[in-house]
Order: structure tokens, then sequence, then C-alpha cells
């Protein structure tokens, strides 16, 4: 049936559309429409309710900004996180999505972070393009999580990512130089023995929200991956990693795996992090969307910042059962 015979003629047409566009677009109440046009405000809702099951007049909720409030939603509900954000944009340059999904988590740690948080940072690309992105924060405590690694394509470190932060807040910043990975775990072990990065490790177990990265085992989708050699990489892969989450290799079933590859990291070890109450990552590109599941499986991340489709990549599988937060 047309719209037109729907509402038995031009006129009443005419009329419903009028009281809708005053209702609606003009923000008018039914009072002063039903006085404007002359009839009762019995009628204004009346013609209202038609609008709206004949089809003349459709309500989408959504965000007038780029976040996709139903997929945010749907992938929150489906996967059991904390919190989904689904940024309304296509998969293109990595540079772009990185400063779309930075912008959108730099929002949500400006929204949600209280004066009783500790944020932990760790060193990722998709963390700092987060911290460039934070406006205004309160002058929480913030604590470097990871030591940082040579990369071309990330010339910020984990301390500038720290202090970054403390630019803007004045917040008090507990940060040390170090490399991310070391030879063994000797040395590794020697190392977190110096002052600054003790001080530092000492403050994790107060971290109550922590932003890292996440990357899929694979060559050019994980720093750590790209800065290992054939031999230690072929020992995760024989462990069956496929994704890492800041220093921490998880199996396809959310299973912490290679726990002797993370001791030889400056940074939080699974456990650590399972105590941490929101942990926040950014994962883009669908290939990923394995090693995401993995992530989700494990407990270990709670909220994500994502794009449109990793969300649908996500979607389209069954939902996963997670772990233990505790037992990580």
């Amino acid at each position: 049936m047309e719209t037109r015979e729907f509402f038995g003629g031009p006129a009443q047409l005419v009329l419903t559309a009028t009281v809708a566009r005053r209702y609606y677009i003009d923000a008018r109440s039914k009072v002063e429409i039903a006085d404007e046009l002359g009839i009762s405000r019995f009628k204004v809702a009346r013609l209202l309710e038609q609008a709206l099951s004949s089809g003349l007049v459709r309500i989408e909720i959504g965000h007038p900004g780029s976040i996709d409030v139903d997929l945010s939603s749907r992938l929150r509900s489906h996967l059991g996180l904390h919190t989904a954000i689904v940024v309304d944009t296509a998969e293109e340059d990595p540079t772009v999505l990185r400063e779309l999904l930075g912008k959108a988590a730099g929002d949500l740690l400006g929204e949600t972070v209280t004066c009783d948080d500790v944020l932990g940072l760790a060193w990722a690309r998709a963390v700092a393009s987060t911290v460039a992105m934070i406006t205004s924060m309160p002058a929480v405590p913030v604590v470097q999580l990871t030591g940082s690694l040579p990369r071309e394509d990330l010339a910020m470190t984990s301390i500038e990512i720290v202090r970054d932060i403390a630019r803007h807040t004045g917040a008090a910043v507990f940060f040390f130089y170090a490399p991310f990975l070391l030879p063994d775990t000797a040395t590794a072990a020697t190392l977190r023995k110096q002052p600054d990065i003790a001080r530092a490790m000492a403050r994790f177990a107060s971290v109550t929200k922590a932003v890292v990265g996440l990357g899929a085992w694979r060559e050019g989708q994980s720093t750590i991956y790209d800065a290992m050699s054939p031999a230690e990489r072929g020992r995760l892969d024989d462990a069956g990693v496929v994704a890492d989450v800041s220093g921490v290799f998880l199996d396809a079933d959310g299973v912490v795996v290679g726990r002797h590859e993370t001791a030889r990291m400056i940074c939080m070890d699974a456990d650590q992090l399972a105590r941490v109450p929101e942990v926040i990552a950014l994962p883009y590109g669908a290939a990923k969307a394995p090693a995401v599941l993995a992530a989700v499986r494990s407990g270990l991340v709670t909220t994500l910042v994502t794009h449109t489709e990793m969300a649908e990549a996500l979607l389209a599988g069954p939902a996963p059962p997670q772990r233990d937060r505790g037992h990580a």
C-alpha cells in the first residue's frame, strides 16, 4: 500500500507530515502543535503514532559523530565485554585507522577515568595514537607498563607516551628507560632491580585501567614478532601462539603460553594483567580477528575500541567462552 493510500488522501498525509516535522525536527510540544494547527493534542498524538507505524517517520538510534552505536552494543553483548566502541570507518590506511581509534579511545578515557584510577600504558602504536588524542583527564597517576622496541614507524618511546599525558594533566608519572625485549630471563631479572624500573613495576598492582597493544602472531602484525629471531618465533609457533597482548602470549583458546618468553621482557605478566579491572585494546585490520578472539577468550582484554570491518568479523562467529580472569 502506498503512503498516500495509508493516510486516505493527500491532505491527511500533509497534515501528518507537518505534525511529525514540528515534533521531531522542530522540537515543538504536542500542545504547541495542537494550538498552531487548530486540532486537539490527542489528535496530534494519534497522528504521530500513525507516522511511525506507517513508516512515514523512521527513528534510528545513532551518534552524531563516527561511533556506530548499534554495532558497538551488539559487539559488547556478543563478546561479553565491559565496553565496546566501534568506529564507523572503512578499513583502508592503517595510519588513519589508528588515529580514528585513538581519538575514540582518548575520548573514552577522558569520559571514564576518575580521580580514584591509576592508568597504565603499554608501548604500542595504537597506544601512542590514543595518548596523542587525550584532551582532558583527571590528574591520576600514570604507570609505564612496558619497555620499548626500536621501530622506524614509532618514534615515540614508552617514556614519551606516559609523559605526554603528564603534560596535559600534571599527573605523577612512573617511568623507566628500558628495552621491551631482553636476550634472556637472567638479564631481564637483573634489569628489573634497577631503581626506576623497580619503582614503576611496584605500581603495577595499583593499576585500575590499562591501555595495551594487541598483535596477531605474524610478520607485520606484532611488534614483538618482528623483533624476535626466527628461532624465538619458532618456539612460540610450536606453543600455538596466535596473539600477544603487550608481551603476554595466547593460543587460539585464550590460554596463556610462552611464559618463559614473557619472563625475558619488561612488561606486565599474565597474572598481573589479569588483576587490572579494565584492560583496553585497539585492534585494527580484520585479519587480526582470530587474535582478538583469543584475547577476549583469555579474559585479559575487557574493552575493545575497533572499527566496522573488525566488529563484523568478530560478530560472524559464535560467542566465545571466556576464561576466568583470575586464572590467566
